[in-house]
């Protein structure tokens, strides 16, 4: 039996929710655009503190952790139609303690740190206090760990990092970074590097510069150089033991995935809304837009890309909760991000065009959401390679055929039905 009915109760916490983040949240991406991962000022934290308590006096905060690490204990699929409604807001992750990259980074610090680790990073981080930053990208490797120069070099009961680090995000507002780190150069990359944290007012961690995306000013942005020079940290930084880093990986970013999706929901979403809302209020050439064949097929193509991807996000996080192992459900949740940035691409764009100049102006959110696609088509992994996980993956549930012709070659198949039909066929034959 198949069911698609949200529980009654929990569509009430969705209803508060939704209107909670339209009339408190929402207005807080217009009169503090591109803060929410700044340090509060006093002025910002007496709202933001009221808010944020207010979502914890409804249950809904941190909702991504179990209660044992820490969370609420709604799992996935909840989370996702939470996070379906988070996505139309850059502030509402941080409000309701689910805010990328901290979920990634507070699920693998309660997987894999030690309890005085949780007690100094996880336990202010779910709280809200302080934010944090992922360190994995290289200038010369990409997101390929096995192209990764940063060294970490045992000293007594310490080590020394040195290295690049490239697109750390939010380094400059985050209290500690988690480095992913070649610690054993002498095994293969899938034994031989660790993960280190590394609070960000260590001696040796020098921020280069911050690296904005298309349209911000040269300078200024949420993504970080950093050079890690002579950075030394005790034996009590390594997180999840020595040569753990790609175990570790795989929980990061299989949760920092399947959460971008979901947030990716809402965000197309809201650009559905903009685009039909200017459909039903400007005419040209003697009628409305939207009696235009064109712009019904952007808003009929626009609603089925979006429940389509809707269903499979829905359906990977049901497997999450299901399985509780990322490594079952990897291929869906590469296939999650392989659609992910084309959804939302394609849906902006046609928002974007039914706008007119409008659209590319910085009067309206569509061009920040092309450029948001762009991003989503490299954070945590570039599209082509989860494309090749996903091939793989499928391809591990088939096998070759026997002989230079394919097992539905019709030649074959006609002769083999015809010898199990052969007595009724001569019947046939026979009667005629």
């Amino acid at each position: 039996m198949w069911d698609f009915a949200t529980d009654p109760d929990y569509q009430q916490v969705l209803d508060w929710a939704d209107e909670f983040v339209r009339d408190e949240v929402e207005p807080l991406d217009l009169v503090w655009p591109h803060l929410q991962y700044t340090p509060l000022t006093p002025a910002r934290r007496t709202v933001v503190d009221d808010l944020k308590q207010r979502v914890r006096a409804k249950g809904l905060w941190a909702t991504h952790l179990s209660p044992d690490l820490g969370g609420q204990g709604y799992g996935q699929l909840k989370l996702a139609l939470l996070n379906e409604i988070l996505g139309r807001s850059s502030w509402a992750p941080v409000i309701f303690g689910c805010q990328a990259p901290d979920t990634g980074n507070a699920e693998i610090l309660a997987h894999y740190g030690t309890p005085e680790q949780k007690e100094r990073y996880l336990r202010p981080l779910l709280d809200g206090e302080l934010f944090s930053s992922y360190s994995m990208t290289e200038p010369q490797g990409g997101a390929d760990p096995t192209q990764f120069t940063t060294r970490a070099v045992r000293d007594g009961d310490h080590w020394v990092i040195n290295g690049w680090k490239y697109f750390s995000s939010n380094a400059s507002t985050a209290s500690f970074l988690i480095v992913m780190v070649v610690t054993n150069p002498d095994v293969s990359p899938y034994q031989g590097m660790s993960m280190f944290l590394v609070p960000t007012d260590t001696a040796g961690v020098e921020i280069v510069r911050d690296v904005g995306l298309h349209g911000e000013p040269e300078g200024q942005g949420g993504h970080a150089l950093i050079h890690y020079r002579d950075v030394r940290v005790p034996d009590s930084a390594v997180l999840g033991g020595e040569g753990q880093a790609f175990v570790i990986a795989q929980t990061r970013l299989g949760g920092g995935r399947i959460h971008h999706a979901m947030r990716t929901i809402g965000l197309a979403r809201k650009a559905i809304d903009m685009m039909c809302e200017r459909a039903l209020s400007r005419r040209t050439a003697g009628s409305l837009l939207a009696d235009k064949q064109t712009v019904q097929a952007y808003i009929a193509d626009s609603y089925a890309q979006l429940l389509q991807f809707r269903l499979l996000v829905l359906y990977t996080a049901w497997q999450i909760d299901k399985y509780n192992d990322y490594k079952v459900v990897r291929k869906d949740i590469a296939t999650v991000k392989v659609v992910m940035p084309t959804v939302l691409h394609d849906i902006a764009w046609r928002a974007m065009q039914v706008h007119g100049a409008l659209g590319v102006s910085n009067e309206m959110p569509l061009m920040a959401m092309v450029t948001g696609a762009a991003v989503l088509g490299l954070a945590d992994g570039p599209t082509e390679v989860h494309k090749t996980t996903v091939a793989k993956q499928i391809l591990r549930g088939y096998s070759a055929s026997e002989d230079v012709w394919p097992s539905e070659w019709l030649p074959r198949k006609r002769e083999a039905a015809r010898a199990r039909f052969a007595d009724h066929l001569e019947l046939d034959i026979g009667n005629l």
